[in-house]
């Protein structure tokens, strides 16, 4: 298998939006916003990234206690998915959520 884990720490921009697939299977999305400061090549960078997160299942039961400005760590896999207008986006499917006080 091919590695693709992505660990981030942000913050909830917007309540989760839950659904059902017509197979039953529960799925949350929702929005963090990650800032920090990161080292590259020896000198300070901001980073700031807004990434769509898809959780499901068991996972997105667990998201139900999620509001705007809850502090979260996720890790899981990114995948490509089209917004409604075709265009490309890059989501975040959560395999772990750590709330962070």
């Amino acid at each position: 298998m091919i590695e693709n884990c992505l660990v981030l720490v942000g913050k909830v921009v917007k309540t989760p939006k839950f659904s059902t697939s017509p197979a039953g299977i529960e799925h949350c999305q929702f929005s963090i916003d990650h800032k920090s400061i990161q080292q590259e090549a020896g000198m300070n960078r901001q980073a700031f990234v807004r990434i769509q997160v898809v959780a499901t299942s068991e996972l997105s039961l667990l998201t139900r206690e999620l509001i705007s400005g809850s502090n979260i760590k996720v890790t899981g896999f990114i995948n490509r998915h089209e917004s409604r207008n075709g265009n490309p986006l890059l989501v975040l499917h959560a395999q772990q959520i750590e709330m962070i006080n």
